[in-house]
């Protein structure tokens, strides 16, 4: 399981654990005497799905099909191989930046981080025109709004994530999920590909130019087989699904991503959301990570951002089933968190219900980024609602179910490769019922069990981002 512990405070999750959970092992093909060649398919391991059955079909050179004893013979001189995630990504063993030797204090103390906080707070209300040096960027500078507003909500949080991810790394400790001599033992590096150029996005920008599809002539979904390659146009024009037991591997501009058992997903941009629409499917949970618009992010032109107004388009309603839980990933910018729950919630008619925290650590249970940083905070918020439909059904579809606690913790040590959020499935699981249809929108990696939208869906699927194992 992802969840390593669970305490009332919350959840310590371990992320890898949970992507190799549903690890995909793959038979190899190798020629045998007579040209025979044995071309099998992938198949999926671990808690989600079983491997005890794949389908392999073998030829010959001269095109003829060999006997039955010709391919159990061949499936018994094949070897096994298993492909999981690059555990380098997760090897985050010392903090991003130092905890400052006067910050040490506030650190560990929450008695001594809210008279910190509140000395500054009275400082900025009676004195404006003061100066205050930003370490991080190690100039002069007033105080704007935003970030008197981002202190103000870090007080507010602050004693529960510093008490709440305390007791949750205590745990981990004990049982010997983090270590405390980490950061001094550990000598790997992250030799893996941090970044892999799959041109998924721009895929996406290329399919603008396809010639248009009439929706009533076009299928709603492709289903995967054992062929590998698939055409562009059919990734790109409908939702792809793999609804069998076994994981398979796709290949698409050259590249090769796995795609997991019992998943699907649409690859587009927000301008071609329609496919997601004729897929006709309800969802009783819908995740969010919408990409929100900042200065660094206009300034580097490196990743597309969406607008607040653009993210209100978005067809959650349409998407959404009664009673639904809208999970929206949100950045610590109060701007951000104000518009969903001000504005964007009750746009798509979601009431809010709580704010939740992932916080980052590293191996040895410390923050990857100082608590009380005023450029940056090791942790994101969360913040959860339920679509408001009919009452009748409401309560009905609330049976049975725990109500969302208001403040909850996720801790986890997170991926090195941008963006790649922890899993929501075990820690969500105690509040949906079972076996409901789940969707994550912007999307960067699949999920067993959860359809996944995005322009770049499948980008941590890329082959590259894993580990081929051989058993033989």
């Amino acid at each position: 399981m992802s969840v390593v512990h669970r305490l009332t405070a919350g959840w310590l999750l371990d992320h890898l654990s949970f992507i190799n959970q549903c690890g995909y092992e793959v038979c190899d093909s190798f020629e045998y005497p007579g040209g025979v060649t044995l071309n099998t398919s992938v198949t999926s391991t671990g808690d989600c799905c079983h491997a005890s059955n794949f389908a392999a079909t073998s030829t010959s050179r001269d095109g003829s099909i060999p006997g039955p004893g010709d391919v159990v013979e061949a499936e018994c001189k094949t070897a096994k191989v298993r492909y999981v995630f690059r555990e380098e990504f997760f090897d985050i063993s010392k903090p991003h930046i130092a905890v400052a030797p006067e910050e040490q204090l506030c650190q560990g103390c929450p008695e001594c981080a809210l008279f910190f906080f509140l000395s500054l707070w009275i400082n900025m209300i009676f004195f404006p025109h003061c100066l205050l040096i930003l370490q991080k960027r190690k100039r002069k500078c007033v105080f704007n709004q935003g970030e008197l507003d981002a202190l103000e909500y870090h007080s507010k949080v602050r004693k529960l994530i510093w008490e709440g991810t305390f007791d949750l790394v205590q745990e981990g400790l004990k049982s010997g999920f983090l270590h405390h001599n980490t950061a001094e033992v550990s000598c790997r590096k992250n030799v893996g590909p941090a970044h892999i150029d799959c041109g998924l996005a721009e895929l996406c920008q290329m399919a603008k130019q396809f010639p248009a599809v009439n929706v009533g002539d076009h299928q709603a979904v492709h289903v995967l087989d054992d062929e590998t390659s698939v055409p562009e146009q059919d990734l790109l024009s409908c939702v792809t699904e793999n609804s069998s037991n076994r994981a398979k591997i796709v290949v698409l501009m050259g590249q090769k991503y796995l795609v997991p058992p019992k998943s699907s997903f649409l690859l587009s941009d927000i301008s071609c959301l329609q496919p997601l629409l004729n897929y006709k499917k309800k969802y009783d949970v819908i995740v969010i990570d919408p990409p929100w618009e900042n200065k660094s992010l206009k300034r580097s032109n490196r990743y597309s951002y969406l607008s607040s107004w653009q993210i209100k388009q978005i067809p959650v309603p349409a998407l959404a089933a009664p009673n639904c839980l809208v999970v929206t990933w949100v950045t610590n910018r109060q701007k951000h968190l104000r518009f969903v729950k001000d504005e964007l919630y009750p746009h798509w008619s979601v009431k809010t219900l709580a704010e939740w925290h992932w916080v980052k650590i590293t191996r040895a249970g410390e923050f990857v980024l100082p608590l009380d940083s005023l450029h940056k905070k090791p942790y994101e918020v969360l913040v959860l609602g339920r679509v408001q439909g009919d009452i009748k059904e409401t309560l009905r579809k609330s049976e049975d179910v725990l109500p969302i606690p208001e403040h909850k913790l996720i801790v986890s040590i997170p991926c090195s490769l941008h963006s790649h959020k922890p899993p929501l499935t075990a820690v969500l699981a105690e509040f949906i019922k079972p076996d409901v249809e789940c969707l994550e929108l912007f999307a960067r990696n699949l999920q067993p069990g959860w359809t996944s939208w995005g322009n770049e869906v499948l980008k941590f699927q890329h082959i590259d981002y894993f580990t081929l194992l051989r058993n033989e």
